[in-house]
């Protein structure tokens, strides 16, 4: 069984194990075989170190149990998990709404906005909204739109543009654009 605490699961170690038998494994890495509990709390109690629950389910059927310290083991964890969100990169994603019935000057506007997004390594989602009856012709008009909005970004210079993610509601459309590396 697994406990929480923070909002991280943390295996079950020594007493709280609640299985009778299990396969254990030594602090070498060595496989003891399957063992009753009692005796893998014994040789893990005469090392100076704790008897972790690894898996659930093991290979023959036993729960995976392993002798190590496990508050440096824990620790090991944290670090680890400390050092991969310090090397993790945020993608900032920026959100351009518009409308079919934008004047000319709004559009250029909100397109220039765009391309510094883009320029500045962001990823930029352009929902095109519609009111009422203007999302009768969402497809073709969409379609439309979004390749005036193709083509307006390929006059200010940025072919290496990538576009993912459509998603259509009943009175929206959404895309997302970003520059290849």
């Amino acid at each position: 069984m697994k406990s929480k605490i923070d909002g991280k699961s943390i295996p079950a170690v020594n007493e709280k194990i609640l299985f009778d038998k299990m396969q254990v494994i030594s602090y070498d890495g060595k496989n003891l075989g399957v063992l009753s509990k009692k005796e893998a709390l014994k040789l893990a109690l005469d090392a100076g170190l704790d008897l972790v629950l690894m898996a659930d389910q093991g290979g023959e059927g036993y729960p995976v149990a392993k002798i190590l310290d496990f508050g440096k083991a824990l620790y090991a964890k944290k670090k680890q998990i400390a050092d991969a969100k310090k090397h993790q990169k945020t993608i900032q994603v920026k959100e351009i709404k518009l409308r079919p019935k934008i004047g000319e000057h709004d559009y250029q506007t909100k397109i220039n906005q765009a391309a510094q997004f883009l320029k500045d390594l962001k990823h930029v989602k352009i929902t095109l909204m519609f009111k009422g009856r203007e999302a009768v012709g969402l497809n073709e008009r969409g379609l439309e739109f979004f390749d005036k909005i193709n083509n307006s970004f390929e006059q200010l210079g940025l072919n290496k543009l990538v576009q993912e993610k459509d998603a259509k509601t009943s009175n929206s459309w959404s895309r997302v654009y970003y520059l290849k590396k």
